[in-house]
């Protein structure tokens, strides 16, 4: 009879374990990019014009969402979580406030109107390599790792 119990117990709790994994498949419609402890996913995407991105913290790690306003093609608005006008603004308030920050769980969107490579990163994680880039062309291909 213990057996049995313990068999009971253990297929319960697999099952439990596994729904998590099952559910999954349709996240990709609810984000386009992820970001890990210490990456976005994928690091790379192509869209094309008029595009609206969504990226979605999805670890446990506080995050921002911050365009290299150097690397932004001719024409392009500076776009940053916490919507602030420039970098300087956005590093500024990182640093002072935690500005920006997106928690677990938390999005944040731009739509992209101006063809071109839209380099951006984390501000707490830049130095450790967490940036990505965001590709406007008219013939977007698959997003790369």
């Amino acid at each position: 009879m213990e057996r049995r119990a313990f068999l009971r117990a253990a297929g319960a709790a697999t099952v439990a374990g596994l729904a998590g994994c099952i559910g999954t498949s349709g996240t990709s419609a609810e984000y386009d990019i992820g970001m890990s402890a210490r990456a976005f996913r994928p690091q790379t995407i192509e869209v094309a014009p008029g595009t609206e991105v969504v990226w979605r913290n999805t670890s446990k790690q506080g995050h921002s969402v911050t365009a290299y306003e150097d690397g932004l093609p001719d024409g392009a608005d500076y776009w940053a979580s916490g919507d602030f006008d420039d970098e300087a603004a956005a590093r500024d308030a990182w640093g002072s406030s935690g500005g920006g920050t997106l928690f677990e769980g938390q999005r944040y969107s731009h739509t992209f109107e101006v063809r071109g490579q839209y380099p951006y990163f984390c501000i707490p994680h830049e130095r450790g390599g967490m940036v990505g880039t965001v590709v406007v062309t008219d013939d977007p291909g698959t997003a790369t790792e």
